[in-house]
């Protein structure tokens, strides 16, 4: 149950915010490196002011759609991606305030290395002056530690570093060592041991559907105590958010109807596109590839990317839904279909260890998985209904496809990026496409 002092903090900021800026508590977890334990700590951490009652909003920078959903079952709230090329600079100062405005606590989950990709958390957090708690592995390191986080915090003045946290810590004699080696300048924010039995699991293309995890709930809870008995939970200086106006979305799908693939093959989701659809007077509904017999009525198909590569004899084998996508192919109805979504609609998926199942067969090609490789990072998609800002992050190949429209145009690099296939009524790439950079071209792609 949430405090009056809580409920009269929240009633102070709303009255404040007519005057288009309000303060919230703010942290921002960033590391080295991928791999260093963000997302546990994050999620820990919110989990714990969320078992006491406070209203906990968590974002994700760049493009993530697994680590928001640890991080949403964590803190109870929708969790939605944040950065300043894909969402755009006004919209995430709007995002911000409204969370300012009702949160008790806002916290913020890096991408890879601090300093890392363009923009990079550090862009970020440096925008709206947010304080930054590094998190390091310390498993491999003992006095280096410290000359690391010196450096990491000195690296560029104009951050605000709160501190570090060293995690992985294999007892209390690592954890002396890794004290001693802090310089001053400094502070060591809390030490977190190894927890094997109560770690998040992991695969390719990051950490497992929330879903999928029998005892996600009492692992959340559990990192909870131990970020407490690691002197964690202290809750961090106010940041002063200011809004920023946003145009309502035209009604440029009122009266459709978008049929939406969501189970364990198909659940890479942002839930801004969502939104973005809803706005424009789309209904949304969701159906299962995996489990369902009969795609709902719907006037177009959103196939979005996921795992089909683990359930692709599953796939292949709903002969029910197989029929149902090919008639609706037929229909000429639009079809949007994102990296899984378009391996779907392929010939063939084939998986790692060789394993091969006939998928849709309404776009030419084969997907392959590759052990090892892939492609990730920032693209802009130039369709011909109008440039979208979009993501690429796949094991796969694809062999035997069609002509591509176009490429996507990679922000740092000046060799093609991912393939764009577009026929008369399905549009397809590996790119995962943001829709709020362009509500018209959506609308042109789905009606």
């Amino acid at each position: 149950m949430v405090n009056p002092t809580t409920r009269a903090a929240r009633a102070t900021r709303a009255i404040h915010a007519t005057r288009a800026k309000v303060k919230c508590p703010a942290l921002f977890f960033c590391a080295p490196a991928s791999g260093q334990g963000k997302t546990t700590i994050t999620a820990g951490i919110a989990r714990y002011h969320r078992n006491r009652g406070l209203d906990v909003r968590v974002f994700k920078t760049g493009p993530d759609y697994l680590d928001p959903l640890i991080l949403e079952r964590a803190c109870g709230a929708p969790v939605t991606q944040i950065d300043l090329w894909m969402v755009g600079e006004a919209e995430c100062k709007h995002i911000l305030y409204q969370a300012a405005c009702e949160a008790d606590l806002i916290l913020f989950e890096g991408a890879m290395g601090l300093f890392d990709g363009a923009p990079s958390s550090a862009d970020l957090a440096e925008y709206f002056g947010i304080p930054i708690a590094i998190v390091m592995d310390a498993r491999a390191m003992a006095q280096t530690f410290g000359a690391i986080a010196l450096g990491l915090a000195t690296h560029r003045p104009r951050l605000q570093i709160a501190g570090v946290i060293a995690n992985a810590l294999a007892g209390e004699r690592h954890q002396q060592l890794i004290s001693e080696s802090m310089p001053r300048q400094v502070a060591l924010l809390g030490c977190v041991g190894r927890h094997p039995d109560i770690a998040l699991p992991e695969r390719h293309l990051g950490l497992v559907h929330p879903d999928e995890v029998a005892d996600i709930d009492q692992r959340l809870d559990a990192l909870a105590e131990v970020m407490a008995q690691s002197g964690l939970t202290k809750i961090p200086d106010r940041v002063e958010f200011a809004d920023h106006d946003i145009a309502e979305p035209e009604m440029l799908l009122g009266g459709s109807t978008i049929g939406i693939a969501k189970d364990d093959a198909f659940s890479f989701i942002y839930a801004a596109n969502i939104k973005l659809l809803e706005q424009m007077g789309a209904t949304c509904v969701y159906f299962s590839p995996l489990n369902d017999r009969a795609i709902p009525a719907v006037d177009a198909l959103w196939l979005p990317g996921g795992y089909p590569e683990l359930h692709h004899q599953k796939l292949s084998s709903n002969d029910a839904m197989r029929r149902q996508v090919k008639k609706f192919h037929a229909s000429g109805k639009k079809i949007l279909a994102e990296c899984g979504g378009m391996l779907y609609l392929m010939n063939s998926l084939t998986d790692v260890p060789g394993e091969r199942a006939e998928m849709m067969a309404v776009l030419p090609g084969d997907g392959v998985m590759r052990e090892r490789g892939g492609c990730q990072g920032m693209q802009i998609a130039p369709l011909p209904q109008g440039e979208l800002r979009a993501h690429a992050h796949h094991r796969t190949r694809c062999e035997n496809t069609m002509q591509p429209i176009a490429f996507g145009k990679r922000l740092r690099h000046s060799a093609p990026g991912e393939p764009i296939y577009q026929t008369d009524n399905i549009t397809a790439s590996y790119l995962h496409f943001y829709f709020p950079s362009n509500p018209k071209a959506i609308a042109k792609l789905l009606s």
